[in-house]
Parts: structure tokens; C-alpha cells; sequence
């Protein structure tokens, strides 16, 4: 559950608009599609340096049931292991902190970024997405989904209206999504701000079990065909998140004002958040064919109520290497500003009423970039490489380590 990527990808509704961009370039740059199945595959290995790593193979399979209209299935199993930030600042003796149940502990040496070496994770989430026709120019996408994994499960539908008017050169797009999440957090939710046990004989004060939290969001987009070329895309969105928005296993440190020593009593807290997050993002996307390569360019602007604004700038190229082989190389620049109620530590007598030091949420810049090398099997097979490294460089107060990051995947694709 601490790593929800980079993102980072809302739910349905992203992959739902993800699906209609790519469907209406196909229309614009391609020929009609075969009927029968289109099957992808793909396996991705990301890996943190000395942190998180992540195993995700994914399925997605596309069939057209009658003349235009389509189902389409997405299966995605996420394994993660390795070690997760918790949130405490490094000091300069060893630490000791219980695990997220209790009924362990475990210990940092001194002058490192705390790291909690008991994270293990694996989700199974499944999308089933129908696309029909509701008139001559209208077509709807309805979709339904669900996430597992053992301290966490999500349920979620979503539905999106395309209208195609101007001879089907011009797409108005409108989809609304909500998802029902349950947090079952190992070791139950502990009271915001209250102490972290330093021994495994003492319990944390608790405040249950388990919680929920909802997520709903609103879509709405324009896509126009600028010439035989080229094609654009506007979209806004809108997302209301309500519930236990907390991440139960981030701690912070609490130090001396003067000496910056942690205090003797209780020297970390667990993290709270506010209970509501309402947000916005505004996305424009391009993508024009040359005579053979083609370009695609997108920029995002993200802010919300808790303070966080970013900027994605994300440029794909893809270079024509013959009739069956191509190279796309790939640039991502992302920047985002702090929460209001990050700390990178708090100051013995002066405790906030929300805190958190996950550095997700804190100034940052990360850095992409990638090259991908696919080849056509025969017609109706293609595979595809694509390596990228990562950098993510933490901008604000304290002295956090920069997280790198390698990325490769593996894909095929068929049709039959």
C-alpha cells in the first residue's frame, strides 16, 4: 500500500482515457482493426537502489463482441519486497524501531535514512472495461474494477460518455469513477500523532482495526483532429477523496528545538493526514506523424487542498527503423512543490494537528529516461524492450538521499 507508483497511475477513469486517446490516434493514423482478439502482455522489474523492488506482469485483452463494440479485460499482479522509508530522520547513533505489527523490532545505523526492511507486498487488481455504440455519434465505456492485497482492497466503477461531431473530427469526452477502498493496515490504525512503541511489550494506542476511504473524480476532455496528421487533446479533472487518507506505517521524529537531538519521551509519532483531499489537473497531449516517426508530447499541472502543486512534462518519440522495427526514445521531467503539512521533523513543544515526513509528499524532482526497441513478429505478433532509469531528488528541508531508479520491460502482443 506505501507504494501506490508514481505514479506514478486514477484508476478506471485513467485507464478508461488512456484507452479512448489511444483508439481515436488508431482511427486518425491507422487502418480499421481486424475483429477477433487483441491480446497484450508485458512484464515490468522496477527497482529502487537499496529500497523497493517490484515485480508486475500484466494481461490485457481486447475482443470485439458485435460490429463497434468491444470488451476489453486488464489483469495486473504487483509483487513488492525490499526496504520502505518510515519516515524518521537519520541521527547520528542507531535507531531502534517496533515493526508494524508490534511484535518486532528492528534497527539503522547511524547516519542513514531509517528504512523498514519488513515490506512485502503483492496486489491482484482486474479491470473489465465495455465499449458500445449509444447512437450514430455517441459511445459509451463502462467499467468496473477491484484491488487486493492483503492489508488493502479496492472497489470501483466508472462510465464515460464520447461525442464525435464535426465529421468525427472533434471528440467531447465526459466520465465519472468512484471507488470504494478498505485500509486493513497490519497491526490496526493507530491514533494520529500518538507515540510509536519502543519496545514490543508496550501497544500502540489504536483507534480500530480497519477504515475506508473514498475516491470519486470527474473527467472532462476535448479531442480534435488538427490535420491528417495530427491530433490533440485537452482534458481537466476533478477528484474529491474523503476517509482515512493516513499511511498507517509512516512515523516522523520528534527532535529538540535547540540541540536537534531526539527527545527522551516518545521521540516518534505516527503520521495523520486530513481526513478530505479535493483535486484538480489540467492535461494537454499532442501526438503528429511525420512522414514515418511520430511524436508524442504531454504536459499536466496537478494541485490540490493539501498544498501539493506539480508540473509532467513527458516527450516519446518514435523513430522508424524499416517495415518491422522501431526506437522510441523517452524524456519525463516531473517537479512538485510540498504539502502544507510535510515536516521533515517535528519540534518537541510545537506539534501541528497534521503531519506526515513521507517524502512523496514533500518538494521533489524526478528525472526520466528511457529507450524502447520494438519489432513486428509477423502481422499480427509484435515485441518490445524498454529500459529507463530513474532519479528523484528530494528539493525541501532536511538532508533526504536521492532515490534511483531502473525500470525495464517486456511485451508481446497478438492478434487472432
Amino acid at each position: 500500500m506505501q507504494l501506490k507508483k508514481q505514479a506514478s497511475i486514477r484508476k478506471a477513469l485513467a485507464l478508461a482515457t488512456t484507452s479512448m486517446l489511444t483508439m481515436t490516434t488508431q482511427q486518425v493514423m491507422a487502418a480499421d482493426e481486424p475483429s477477433g482478439w487483441e491480446l497484450d502482455s508485458s512484464i515490468l522489474f522496477y527497482s529502487e537502489k537499496d529500497r523497493v523492488t517490484v515485480v508486475e506482469p500484466v494481461i490485457r485483452a481486447r475482443k470485439e463482441i458485435s460490429e463497434d463494440e468491444f470488451l476489453n479485460m486488464r489483469l495486473v499482479v504487483d509483487s513488492l519486497t525490499g526496504s520502505s522509508a518510515n519516515g524518521a530522520t537519520a541521527q547520528n547513533t542507531a535507531q531502534t524501531f517496533t515493526s508494524p505489527s508490534g511484535n518486532e523490532t528492528y534497527t539503522t545505523s547511524a547516519n542513514e535514512t531509517p528504512l523498514d526492511p519488513t515490506f512485502l507486498d503483492t496486489r491482484v487488481a482486474f479491470n473489465i472495461e465495455w465499449e458500445k455504440p449509444l447512437s450514430n455519434n455517441i459511445r459509451g465505456v463502462f467499467g468496473a474494477n477491484v484491488s487486493s492485497e492483503y492489508d488493502y482492497t479496492s472497489i470501483g466503477a466508472s462510465a464515460m460518455l464520447n461525442w464525435d461531431f464535426n465529421q468525427r473530427n472533434t471528440t467531447l469526452t465526459t466520465g465519472v469513477s468512484y471507488n470504494q477502498d478498505n485500509v486493513d493496515p497490519v497491526g490496526g490504525i493507530a491514533l494520529g500523532l500518538s507515540a510509536m512503541p519502543l519496545t514490543t511489550a508496550t501497544s500502540k494506542t489504536e483507534v480500530g482495526s480497519d477504515d475506508t476511504k473514498d475516491v470519486a473524480d470527474v473527467f472532462l476532455g476535448v479531442t480534435q483532429v488538427i490535420d491528417r496528421k495530427t491530433l490533440m487533446q485537452f482534458n481537466y479533472s476533478f477528484g474529491k477523496d474523503s476517509g482515512y487518507l493516513t499511511d498507517p506505517y509512516k512515523i516522523l521524529s520528534v527532535v529538540d528545538g535547540v540541540s536537534g537531538n531526539l527527545r527522551a519521551s516518545d521521540p516518534y509519532l505516527y503520521e495523520h493526514r486530513p481526513d478530505s483531499r479535493t483535486r484538480h489537473a489540467l492535461y494537454w497531449s499532442t501526438v503528429h506523424q511525420f512522414e514515418k516517426d511520430v511524436l508524442r508530447g504531454s504536459y499536466r499541472y496537478y494541485w490540490d487542498d493539501w498544498g501539493i502543486k506539480s508540473h509532467t512534462i513527458d516527450l516519446k518519440y518514435r523513430m522508424d527503423l524499416g517495415e518491422k522495427s522501431f526506437l522510441q526514445p523517452h524524456v519525463r521531467y516531473y517537479v512538485q512543490d510540498e504539502a502544507d503539512f510535510y515536516h521533515y521533523n517535528l519540534i518537541d513543544g510545537a506539534i501541528p494537528q497534521f503531519a506526515s515526513a513521507d517524502y512523496r509528499l514533500g518538494k521533489l524532482t524526478t528525472t526520466t529516461l528511457g529507450l524502447k526497441y520494438g519489432m513486428a513478429i509477423d502481422k499480427d505478433s509484435e515485441f518490445s524492450i524498454r529500459g529507463e532509469f530513474m532519479k528523484q531528488v528530494s528539493d525541501g528541508e532536511g538532508d533526504l538521499p536521492d532515490v534511483d531508479a531502473a525500470i525495464v520491460q517486456l511485451s508481446y502482443s497478438l492478434r487472432f
